[in-house]
């Protein structure tokens, strides 16, 4: 059954979750404040400027925050009138914490905090999802719904651990994006002509992302399989494993994005 939704934010993961939603048959009405006027045009969308615009008859089950961090404080005040017994508040923006909701838009705030990532433009996301003790199992499940119209989805009880969600599987697929251009790179330093390197990293590692998709085996075990020993890939990984490789190197990476998340709540 379709639902009215009130998206605030339209960049690329609101229009993202949009266009799931919509595709799911998760909403048959959305109204979308967006001041930049990006929302897209398309059957039962809405398209605000600004909160003076929304309908006033207007009444979203749904209150779906994707707007960037740095602009909540400013933003969420004005959905304080949306509060009340069933609806629901869904957050998207990264190190704001639930707290800090329920502060902006006051008591009795039923508050689902969530991080998804960007793979969700193509319904290959994974979102994790927090909730405060006022959100109901039907609006869990409705979560769900929601935010599986773009992939997978998790839960976590403690939202202290959103910190490195956010560093691990929000920041995740620019990892692997800068994983193609030094894997391009190193090619072309080898002396392969650019665009040829190119085009080998980049469907080397999407091949090499859908073979973990579809695969029932762990990492570690894919890994082996593809090496021979004593052959060309053991000896490249025999850098990329060593003291100094990758792993160090993704430890430093994770504990950054997690401390800079936990400075976007404050």
């Amino acid at each position: 059954m379709g639902r009215s939704l009130l998206l605030v934010g339209c960049g690329k993961m609101g229009g993202a979750m949009l266009e799931g939603w919509l595709a799911s048959g998760t909403a048959d009405r959305v109204v979308v404040v967006e001041p930049q006027g990006s929302a897209p045009d398309m059957p039962g969308v809405i398209r605000c400027a600004g909160t003076g615009q929304i309908p006033p008859d207007f009444r979203p089950e749904v209150v779906v925050f994707a707007v960037k961090p740095q602009v909540v404080d400013a933003v969420v005040p004005d959905y304080r009138r949306f509060v009340g017994p069933g609806t629901l508040f869904l957050s998207v923006a990264a190190g704001k914490t639930i707290a800090r909701f329920e502060e902006l838009l006051g008591g009795g705030t039923a508050f689902v905090r969530a991080m998804p990532n960007t793979p969700a433009a193509v319904g290959r996301g994974i979102t994790v999802a927090c909730a405060n003790a006022g959100v109901s199992a039907d609006q869990r499940r409705l979560t769900d719904l929601l935010l599986g119209a773009v992939g997978e989805v998790a839960w976590i009880e403690d939202e202290a651990l959103m910190d490195a969600v956010t560093a691990v599987s929000g920041g995740g697929p620019a990892y692997v994006f800068l994983l193609a251009e030094a894997m391009a790179e190193a090619g072309r330093a080898a002396g392969l002509p650019a665009d040829l390197a190119a085009r080998l990293a980049r469907v080397t590692v999407a091949g090499a992302g859908e073979l973990l998709h579809r695969s029932p085996l762990p990492p570690d075990e894919l890994r082996r399989n593809v090496t021979s020993p004593g052959g060309t890939t053991q000896a490249a990984l025999g850098v990329l494993m060593a003291q100094d490789g990758v792993q160090p190197l993704m430890d430093r990476a994770i504990a950054a994005g997690a401390r800079r998340s936990r400075e976007l709540a404050s």
